[in-house]
């Protein structure tokens, strides 16, 4: 079983402001993004902008939730394997009155 982090946050780069909307617009698109926010920001090469993206994955709560619970009757097997005796010599019967599928 892969392991994925619960929450997870990306944060990208843009010289504009269109290209960060794309960036958000893209993002969107993912139904797990539950928030995005833009930031400019200045030094001493001129504007540019950071876009904070944060993801929230199934969390433990949705997953005990569909766990069943310990009332419910366990699935009976379909497979019921083969039955024997153990003799008290130590030696294995199997049972001989049960009819061949074939």
């Amino acid at each position: 079983m892969a392991v994925k982090e619960l929450n997870a946050k990306e944060q990208h780069y843009a010289d504009t402001r269109e290209e960060a909307e794309k960036v958000v617009e893209d993002a969107k698109s993912d139904i797990y993004l539950t928030s995005w926010k833009i930031s400019e920001k200045h030094n001493k090469y001129g504007t540019y902008f950071l876009i904070d993206l944060a993801f929230s994955y199934d969390t433990p709560r949705e997953i005990m939730e569909n766990a069943p619970s310990k009332s419910e009757e366990p699935v009976k097997d379909l497979h019921e394997g083969v039955e024997y005796n153990v003799e008290s010599d130590g030696t294995v019967k199997l049972n001989d009155d049960q009819e061949d599928d074939e």
